[in-house]
């Protein structure tokens, strides 16, 4: 089986609990692309962690409403603590390379989303990483 175009570039997954990251990340592994960072940013004070700690090639942001969290996870926090993880993420959204909303879709739609966006990717990492702001 041929290497997935991007399997090599480091691939950041942030967003919200319950947006889909863990099911994301095991998705995308199981088809080739073994450098998936699955990032706590909306647990992290400083905005720019994602940056810092994983420096990942591309970032993806994946979009999930306040009622569909508590589903997902049976999340029980208030619209406050949802809110707060939102600012929490608000840096890396603005540098995501892809924002995904998975509100409405299955995983397997998302993944489908995500992979034909790094279908289109060069085969190894790009040098122009955007730094730390």
């Amino acid at each position: 089986m041929d290497e997935p175009p991007a399997a090599r570039l480091k691939i950041g997954l942030v967003g919200p609990c319950g947006a889909g990251k863990t099911t994301i990340s095991r998705m995308l592994q199981a088809r080739g692309y073994g450098r998936i960072c699955h990032i706590a940013q909306e647990h992290s004070f400083v905005g720019n962690m994602w940056q810092r700690l994983t420096k990942p090639d591309l970032l993806i942001y994946l979009e999930v409403s306040y009622e569909n969290t508590k589903h997902r996870r049976r999340l029980d926090w208030s619209m406050g603590e949802y809110a707060e993880q939102l600012r929490r993420l608000s840096h890396a959204r603005q540098h995501a390379d892809l924002i995904v909303d998975t509100d409405g879709q299955t995983p397997e739609e998302v993944l489908a989303e995500i992979v034909h966006f790094l279908e289109m990717q060069p085969r190894s990492p790009q040098s122009s990483a955007p730094e730390a702001s």
